[in-house]
């Protein structure tokens, strides 16, 4: 069975909006008009940060809880699962019964939209087979906007990589590479980073740029909220691996999450926007 992305349930301060993976057999939760509204375009409203989790921002953080987004996602969300100490914060995944799903899961999201920039986070990926922690920008139908997404993913069945790519007014349009990461993506903290451009992306591992995309109709236009999550799939094993339930609770711990807008000075001395300068 083939996979795709498609609009699903995605629910964000409060209102539900559309973003996940589902089996190309199912039909989108959204209609095909959704992809094709004309709406304004809303200007991006972040700021340069970095946030080094001394805390959690509830003015900057949206924590998702009380749903899933979708059949293919096997959890669901709880802000229970969120926790930050001593600078690291940990989203969880562990086994708890919570509504109709086996297992509780970890999403976190920003309040603002941000638009061209460099997103950088520095994480650990949790271990197991049929996990996926995720850093990504996303936007979507029920914000009255297009599906846009940029992605950095670490699949369980590859815990040595991490895939890139990205979606543009609903459609996959990017390379969908697995990227090597030295050391293991769940050994330890590695930094992730990409540069969205009008007219390219550039996606980086530990510094070193190792994709980009540079066709003008696939680089997504519209300012999206910032995520990261940490979930699990029993249905998406060709894509993530067959679900081995964990032994124990695992974690995607997060030291540094950042967004230095164009032009800005770079904020910490290993920021790839440094580098760009």
């Amino acid at each position: 069975m083939v996979t795709c992305r498609n609009d699903l349930l995605r629910k964000a301060n409060g209102v539900l909006i559309g973003a996940g993976l589902v089996s190309a057999t199912f039909f989108t939760a959204f209609p095909a008009r959704a992809q094709t509204m004309a709406q304004k375009k809303p200007a991006a409203t972040g700021q340069s940060f970095v946030e080094d989790f001394a805390r959690l921002d509830s003015k900057r953080w949206y924590i998702s809880d009380g749903w899933n987004n979708g059949k293919h996602q096997n959890c669901t969300w709880s802000r229970k699962e969120v926790k930050v100490t001593n600078g690291v914060l940990s989203m969880g995944f562990r086994k708890q019964q919570s509504k109709d799903r086996d297992y509780v899961c970890s999403e976190i999201q920003t309040r603002q939209r941000f638009g061209y920039g460099t997103y950088e986070i520095r994480m650990k990926a949790a271990p197991g087979s049929g996990l996926n922690s995720a850093f990504f920008t996303y936007i979507g139908p029920t914000d009255k906007q297009p599906h846009d997404e940029i992605d950095f993913e670490v699949l369980g069945k590859h815990p040595d990589k991490v895939q890139i790519n990205q979606f543009v007014n609903g459609k996959n349009v990017g390379p969908e590479k697995l990227v090597p990461v030295q050391g293991g993506a769940d050994k330890g903290f590695h930094d992730y980073a990409f540069v969205w451009e009008k007219d390219r992306i550039r996606w980086y591992v530990d510094g070193a740029m190792t994709g980009e995309a540079t066709d003008p109709a696939k680089i997504p236009t519209h300012p999206s909220k910032i995520f990261a999550s940490l979930w699990g799939s029993d249905t998406l094993s060709s894509w993530m691996g067959k679900f081995t339930a964990p032994a124990a609770p695992v974690t995607m711990q997060v030291k540094r999450i950042a967004f230095t807008a164009p032009g800005a000075p770079c904020q910490f001395p290993q920021s790839v926007a440094c580098k760009l300068h």
